[in-house]
């Protein structure tokens, strides 16, 4: 029974892998090959002065006494996931990183840039030790901060070899407020969405999407289809969604203007 479970268990894992490596086949079928995704000139990619191996330390259990214990000592309970989506449970290991690490690249990037953003991570037998337990190139998928004092109190990675495809929840960063032809007419810009997601090869995770404002005028509006991204990323969201909209005074507003 034990071998036939184990037998059942690879084939499931075969058969997703092949599943994963035909989704990024159609997302973008004229690639050489999967894994062969390079970040194009005129979008946005990874800034190298954030590049930063993670260090973490392997961690036999889990629980409420465990974790306070970890923070405590100054780390952060963690965990690594990886399935070949890159979404699940599944190779999971315990581990725990430095919480001054994890707090300097929170302050630095900013909550939602962190968790669009591929780190290697190191697990060694201990933090000042050369012993290489595991090294692995990973994606930060959940982060939670203590409400009072942002302390980072746990994080859940996922392992992003190049053949994975990633759900991520990609921050947007607006431009050309200084020329839009609405705001410069005294309206507001609504912003209705600050992520937007999309599956991405885990080679070309978009650090953000750049939303040109430039030429919006009063009561004019962008969705989520008109963002400009990676023909390899596919958008998990209904393209006709709002991202913002250029708001003009209500009439009342504007006849109390005029009095």
């Amino acid at each position: 029974m034990y071998l036939r479970r184990q037998i059942l268990t690879k084939a499931l894992q075969l058969h997703q892998r092949h599943l994963s490596q035909a989704a990024a086949a159609i997302l973008h079928p004229e690639s050489p090959g999967v894994g062969s995704y390079t970040y194009l000139d005129d979008l946005p990619r990874p800034d190298p002065k954030y590049d930063e191996i993670i260090l973490a330390i392997p961690r036999t259990s889990s629980g409420k006494s465990i974790a306070a214990k970890e923070r405590k000592a100054g780390r952060v309970p963690s965990i690594v996931f990886e399935q070949e989506d890159g979404q699940h449970g599944g190779n999971k290991r315990l581990i725990s990183v430095r919480t001054n690490q994890i707090r300097k690249l929170v302050n630095h990037l900013g909550r939602s840039f962190f968790l669009s953003r591929i780190f290697d991570l190191e697990v060694r037998a201990e933090f000042e030790s050369e012993e290489v337990v595991e090294k692995v190139r990973v994606l930060p998928r959940l982060l939670h901060l203590h409400a009072s004092t942002d302390a980072p109190l746990n994080v859940t990675f996922v392992r992003a070899p190049s053949h994975a495809l990633l759900k991520v929840n990609v921050p947007l960063v607006f431009r050309g407020e200084d020329v839009c032809p609405g705001l410069r007419k005294g309206s507001s810009l609504n912003t209705i969405k600050r992520t937007v997601k999309y599956l991405c090869p885990a080679d070309i995770v978009p650090p953000y999407i750049d939303v040109d404002l430039s030429e919006l005028d009063v009561g004019q509006k962008l969705v989520m289809g008109d963002l400009k991204v990676h023909p390899a990323l596919k958008l998990l969201q209904s393209k006709d969604e709002p991202v913002c909209k250029i708001m003009g005074a209500r009439a009342s507003d504007q006849q109390k203007k005029s009095k």
